[in-house]
């Protein structure tokens, strides 16, 4: 028995826990939240601990591991993982850290090997986590199948990689069979690739979740995103004219009629789908509006999908067009610091110099990634102030904002067995 497993120093985070749960079930619901949410590095690892290490995070898609023994590497906090094509071409995911002495097994980003050997004493695995090879040091008594890789739990839909620490984690399935059925057409495990690009925000990553959930901000902010998106992707909306209402119409006019799905699905707050045509006149979130790529994916044969866009809390929100899908996750690295990942997903026969142009297809995103860093930042360098207080969101134009922090408020109180907060009564936050 490994009795270490119950040993323990301790929890030094059980009083800024309960000072946690008391913040939130004391707070004004629709403020922003108190200033140590956004700065302290106690909460940065009760949020790593209660939100990443137990919610479902999205590491990657299928088309990056294509075949056998193909693997990608994510770091949640503390924690790296390989997500890895196996046998049968079934995909899984396991914590990168040998059962001899503890060390990272694969150390690139990605890569395609054989089996999984440990770089400081080879210690051997299969792609399915069992040991294989510990040498004949370890002893006649050693029994190598009791040490394994260490699981972590994956599920994959519409070519998404779906992982989660926690031991049991929170039901998603409906929402992964709605994905599939959405993401069909783009048929996405014959997409690649085209571009990634990671940037460092000097800001906490649910400052840049706030940011990305309001379009408050666009009109002021992203000139070169406005040339195709419309501000807001629902018909209900208060701000939706008449105008608006016709565009949509007559958009899922002609989606219906290639069989393209596009009614609003929602799993609680913590996952929506809804595809809304972008400006008229434009079909791509490139600088002048035409495709970035000028083959479609998948079954597509109009380039005029508008922008399908895709929630997935506690860190991603993706767009999906006619001929190209942008994926975004966040990552926290501390309390004032996170990184941002953007993937640009082409056709996978479709030929970068002939198809597609990198530099053309990212431009819009790179300059709105890099606005939006800036006033993540910005906020984040107020917040530290002492001056600093919560103020009120917007119910019109910031309702998504709230929404998130209905989310993460519901999550961080049930993760922590903590009583929930009065203003949470009646919303429907969780799937």
């Amino acid at each position: 028995m490994d009795v270490s497993q119950n040993l323990s120093l301790g929890d030094p985070l059980e009083p800024a826990r309960n000072a946690t749960a008391h913040m939130l079930q004391t707070r004004e619901r629709t403020f922003s939240l108190p200033q140590p949410f956004y700065t302290d590095e106690r909460l940065h690892e009760i949020d790593m601990q209660e939100i990443f290490h137990k919610e479902w995070l999205i590491a990657g898609m299928t088309c990056e591991i294509p075949k056998k023994g193909n693997y990608l590497t994510v770091e949640i906090g503390k924690n790296p993982v390989i997500v890895i094509r196996g046998a049968d071409n079934a995909i899984h995911a396991f914590h990168n850290v040998c059962r001899h002495r503890g060390s990272r097994l694969c150390t690139a980003e990605k890569g395609k090997v054989a089996k999984l050997v440990c770089p400081y004493h080879k210690w051997t695995y299969e792609l399915d986590g069992r040991l294989l090879f510990a040498g004949t040091e370890m002893g006649a008594d050693f029994d190598m199948r009791d040490y394994g890789l260490k699981p972590v739990h994956v599920k994959n839909a519409g070519g998404y990689i779906f992982i989660s620490l926690a031991q049991n984690p929170p039901a998603i399935d409906e929402f992964l069979h709605t994905l599939a059925h959405y993401m069909e057409p783009y048929d996405m495990e014959n997409t690649k690739v085209a571009v990634q690009t990671t940037l460092r925000e000097k800001a906490n990553w649910k400052l840049v979740l706030e940011n990305n959930r309001e379009c408050y901000h666009c009109n002021g902010s992203h000139p070169e995103l406005l040339n195709t998106l419309l501000e807001w992707d629902d018909t209900n909306d208060p701000r939706a004219d008449q105008a608006f209402k016709d565009h949509v119409a007559q958009s899922a006019a002609a989606w219906d009629a290639e069989k393209i799905p596009y009614l609003h699905a929602s799993f609680g707050l913590r996952n929506r789908i809804v595809r809304m045509p972008l400006l008229k006149g434009t079909v791509s979130m490139t600088m002048d509006g035409k495709p970035g790529c000028s083959k479609l994916m998948g079954r597509i044969q109009n380039p005029d999908l508008g922008s399908m866009r895709i929630l997935h809390l506690p860190h991603s929100w993706n767009h999906c067009m006619g001929d190209h899908v942008i994926v975004f996750t966040v990552w926290p690295i501390s309390a004032q610091e996170s990184i941002v990942i953007t993937k640009w997903l082409v056709h996978k026969d479709a030929v970068e110099g002939v198809d597609y142009d990198p530099a053309r297809l990212r431009q819009v995103w790179d300059a709105t990634n890099d606005q939006d860093r800036q006033l993540a930042e910005e906020n984040q360098r107020g917040i530290n102030s002492t001056a600093y207080q919560p103020g009120p969101y917007s119910k019109t134009y910031e309702f998504g904002v709230v929404n998130f922090i209905d989310w993460y408020s519901e999550r961080m109180l049930s993760n922590l067995g903590a009583a929930p907060a009065p203003y949470l009564k009646g919303v429907a936050v969780h799937e």
